[in-house]
């Protein structure tokens, strides 16, 4: 444990009051169907209104076991050739849906001025190791080949997720780096993301009780995803960066999972990519799904956007 309390904003801490006094079961205390429709709820009470978009489409992509739901987000009701951003959520490979997520997604789509896809992949424990990344990158591939039923050109891709999704993010930007896709990855933006099975980081030890994100939580989450060690799409940390497009990754002070996305970024520079690290100082881990109940998380995500934004314009205006 930490000698000094952490910083934690006012509104994080009012947040995690509330959150550790609910009375009743946890999600890690129930099976995962139950844990799902409890994430579903806690969006309806936690989560910003989903807003005005000209576009909001379901869309269903062919998988490696059967059709993958998708939903497409456009501020913009006709568009020129351009990137798309694919979404992986997050939720520990086991919660988290479209639903979950459709109002950060309908958010980015706003602040990026890009379509938005968001990809409904396969869950465990039902659809364990490696289903999720599976998924995720054969969604991914059909995105880039511009297909008709997706109604868009497709220049290049921007990748990201959070947490779980995370993984997802660099894993399916790791894969289209060793064999491409039709378009390039151009950028790739994990959010607090999971990166190794090793558990002794710091963060890890002084966030595990009482920041959302538990040790029960992760080991729920671990138990039911049930990876492989030593595979690249279970550890990406511990594999080859070399090569990989410019990079955002974001983490938060209070999150569990801080220590490793930070190791993840001094991979990346290590493996000479450009990368920018942003720290969501004072907030916890799932913030950006809870910005009606942490009214500050509205300007980490701008804040993330206008870096993804230049970062973006940096390597169109290299290419």
């Amino acid at each position: 444990m930490s000698d000094t309390n952490p910083y934690v904003r006012p509104d994080v801490a009012l947040f995690l009051q509330f959150l550790n006094a609910v009375p009743g079961p946890k999600f890690w205390e129930v099976p995962p169907s139950e844990a799902r429709t409890m994430t579903a709820a806690m969006r309806d009470v936690a989560d910003a209104p989903v807003g005005e978009l000209a576009v909001i489409r379901d869309i269903t992509i062919p998988g490696p076991a059967g059709s993958i739901p998708a939903r497409l987000y456009d501020k913009r009701e006709d568009r020129a050739a351009g990137p798309v951003m694919v979404f992986y959520h997050g939720g520990g490979f086991v919660i988290g849906s479209l639903y979950t997520y459709e109002p950060y997604c309908a958010e980015v789509a706003r602040l990026l001025d890009l379509p938005v896809i968001s990809i409904d992949y396969r869950l465990s424990p039902e659809h364990p190791f490696p289903a999720p990344a599976e998924d995720c990158e054969a969604a991914t591939r059909w995105i880039a080949s511009s297909p008709a039923e997706l109604g868009l050109k497709v220049t290049g891709l921007i990748t990201s997720g959070d947490s779980a999704g995370g993984n997802l993010t660099i894993v399916t930007t790791m894969a289209l780096r060793d064999k491409p896709a039709d378009v390039p990855v151009l950028v790739q933006h994990p959010i607090y993301p999971v990166v190794t099975l090793d558990a002794d980081w710091p963060s890890m030890r002084e966030f595990g009780t009482g920041y959302l994100l538990t040790d029960e939580a992760m080991a729920y989450f671990g138990e039911g995803h049930a990876a492989t060690p030593g595979d690249f799409r279970a550890e990406p940390l511990n594999f080859d960066q070399a090569g990989m497009p410019p990079s955002l990754v974001t983490t938060a002070s209070l999150d569990p999972l801080r220590d490793q996305g930070i190791a993840y970024v001094e991979k990346l520079r290590q493996s000479g990519v450009r990368v920018e690290h942003r720290s969501a100082e004072g907030t916890i881990h799932g913030h950006i799904n809870i910005r009606q109940a942490i009214p500050s998380t509205q300007q980490d995500v701008e804040g993330n956007i206008e870096a993804l934004k230049s970062l973006l314009a940096e390597v169109m205006a290299d290419a």
